[in-house]
């Protein structure tokens, strides 16, 4: 017989309208840490399931002897990343699965890949699907890995494991901030992504609530975590600033070579002067918020790669 791990290992599940597939996902997952692990827990994140989600973890649960099974009911839809969150704060784990959603397209072997490379010095490990992206997907991260100056790369990931060192980092971080992923990029240690063979179709339905979180979090996770909007703005504010100064310009061509109605050069100059000092105020205000939230959101104390125990 195989000897089991030592460590104490946590799984995250987030569950949200996932009756159909809820519970033979909660099976596979305490298989695993059954098979695997001397002692583990899961934690059930049931993110205000308007179906039977809440039913079918029960029914599962009740046959689970060997390992703690725990559900979190949410009172609201609070979305993937603050009830994902929740959960984590629960796991007592020296390592921590996150499970994003319940549609089970790896084999279970594929965990303990996972697990495995996290012993190797990694704190955080993703299971990545080898399947075409979707199209908003592949957007999204083009734009985010274009316009953010770290070295992390994103994709869609299944799942994750964490360590409890990068897990005690992420805390003395700002928690508020809405994208898990990006604090994960930010955090300064050392990580990786593993590819698997996706094994079967699982089509996913998000309903409306969940398809208007998640674009709602994009913009917010490109706005917080990019230089896009910073960008965006100070180029336009350059692009007034030069129609106001042209404008002057204009203004005074048009009283030297000819008759302009009385008072207009006088009005188009004072518009022109003021738009330029507001767009220059404006550019001062863009930089300012873009320190602020440098400071608040992005910041990071130290990075490092890894670190190696050189004495027992």
């Amino acid at each position: 017989m195989t000897d089991k791990e030592k460590n104490f290992v946590s799984a995250v599940i987030y569950v949200h309208n996932a009756e159909n597939r809820a519970g033979d996902f909660l099976r596979a997952v305490a298989d695993m840490l059954t098979e695997n692990f001397e002692h583990a827990e899961i934690i059930c994140v049931n993110d205000s399931s308007s179906d039977d989600s809440l039913g079918a973890l029960k029914r599962v649960s009740a046959a689970i002897s060997d390992v703690s099974v725990s559900v979190v009911n949410m009172s609201y839809f609070h979305g993937l990343e603050v009830a994902m969150n929740a959960g984590v704060d629960l796991a007592i784990g020296d390592f921590v699965f996150e499970f994003d959603n319940t549609v089970l397209d790896f084999d279970q072997n594929e965990m303990m890949e996972v697990y495995r490379r996290a012993l190797e010095g990694y704190d955080i490990v993703s299971a990545v699907p080898d399947r075409r992206e979707r199209l908003s997907s592949r957007l999204f991260y083009f734009v985010f890995d274009r316009f953010t100056g770290s070295a992390y790369r994103m994709h869609t990931e299944s799942f994750r494991i964490l360590s409890r060192r990068v897990i005690n980092r992420i805390s003395s971080m700002n928690r508020t901030v809405p994208y898990r992923k990006a604090i994960y990029a930010n955090q300064g240690l050392k990580t990786d992504a593993l590819l698997y063979q996706v094994k079967g179709v699982f089509p996913i339905k998000q309903d409306r609530q969940e398809r208007k979180y998640r674009a709602g979090l994009a913009v917010d996770s490109l706005i917080l975590f990019t230089e896009l909007g910073y960008r965006i703005s100070v180029a336009m504010t350059a692009l007034m600033m030069i129609v106001s100064a042209f404008m002057i310009v204009y203004s005074v061509a048009v009283f030297v070579t000819s008759s302009p109605v009385a008072g207009w050069t006088t009005t188009m100059l004072f518009l022109s002067v003021a738009f330029l000092g507001l767009f220059g105020i404006l550019t001062v205000v863009i930089k300012y918020l873009q320190l602020l939230v440098n400071l608040a959101v992005r910041r990071k104390h130290y990075s490092f790669e890894g670190i190696e125990k050189l004495t027992n």
